[in-house]
């Protein structure tokens, strides 16, 4: 009961997602509840900040979808927008974050395999780690440690992201995976 002021909310967002994308909708906001989940399970062990990324304001940006950023200011809204084929990053990412502009809107761009069939893991690892990128900025490398730490602390495992880390130079970078 407590994931429906998300799912609600999410699915207001999703007014920008094409007609043809409708029957996706279930599918994120599955993400969304599964993302929600993993993150109260972890949230014990993160301390007040991880890796830069701060708990409280990751929470409510999670929870909420809308939050007031670290600095202050206005409050912050995520829009989930579906891109299509055409869309050049779309071909290396299921998602990708629009940084927000003076308006106080960040959109997470949802790509083709982010709907794509079996890919129920992908989905929740993408929300995670899309708003690491929405709180924390763009660092390819905190967002992947950060998001493996959130589902290791949650679960025990996370999503196979070693390929993406080597394509990333993260190994230089001073985050790393767990285990």
């Amino acid at each position: 009961m407590r994931f429906l002021p998300l799912v609600a909310f999410a699915a207001a967002l999703l007014v920008s997602m094409a007609p043809a994308k409708a029957q996706s909708w279930p599918l994120l906001d599955r993400a969304l509840a599964e993302a929600a989940q993993t993150f109260a399970r972890a949230q014990g062990a993160l301390g007040p900040s991880s890796m830069g990324v701060s708990t409280e304001t990751y929470g409510q940006a999670l929870r909420h979808l809308r939050f007031a950023p670290a600095g202050g200011g206005a409050p912050v809204q995520v829009a989930f927008a579906a891109q299509g084929e055409g869309d050049a990053s779309c071909s290396r990412f299921a998602a990708y974050v629009i940084p927000a502009p003076a308006a106080g809107t960040i959109t997470i761009n949802l790509c083709p395999q982010f709907f794509a069939s079996g890919t129920d893991g992908l989905r929740q690892t993408t929300i995670l780690h899309e708003l690491v990128h929405v709180v924390a900025g763009p660092d390819e490398c905190r967002a992947m440690a950060y998001t493996a730490r959130l589902q290791w602390l949650a679960t025990g495992t996370f999503q196979p992201v070693t390929n993406y880390w080597r394509q990333s130079g993260c190994e230089a970078s001073p985050f790393s995976l767990p285990g």
